[in-house]
């Protein structure tokens, strides 16, 4: 072994790659953040599909909720008196909902004829 015992020191910067794409950042309006809480606080909403439909992830959307609750801007309560569904909404328009005796069935536009009479009537003999 020599007894050359140098060492070099080698200083690494992290940068953007050449030619690698630039994340633009998507901004939000704050009436559309609030109409998306705001659904999301519906009795039986789902959070994450709400925020798929949409195309935001769920983490930014609970986060959303968290904050607007926070602020005061958007109360559970408010839900009750029903967001205006987004413009272009399809998935809430293919969705029927039909309550019988306190129980919500919701369907879909692709659900058989003869599927939805069962549930309804194992519904109404429970």
């Amino acid at each position: 072994m020599a007894d050359d015992r140098s060492f070099h020191v080698i200083e690494v910067v992290a940068d953007r790659l050449e030619g690698a794409p630039r994340r633009v950042r998507r901004e939000w309006s704050e009436a559309f953040k609030t109409q998306i809480v705001a659904e999301t606080l519906m009795p039986g909403a789902n959070v994450s599909a709400i925020a798929r439909r949409t195309g935001i992830s769920p983490s930014q959307l609970f986060g959303w909720r968290r904050q607007e609750v926070h602020n005061g801007t958007v109360r559970p309560t408010d839900a009750l008196d029903g967001p205006r569904p987004v413009e272009g909404d399809t998935a809430a328009a293919s969705m029927i909902e039909i309550i019988i005796d306190g129980v919500v069935v919701r369907a879909g536009a692709g659900v058989l004829d003869e599927h939805l009479r069962r549930v309804i009537r194992v519904v109404r003999s429970a």
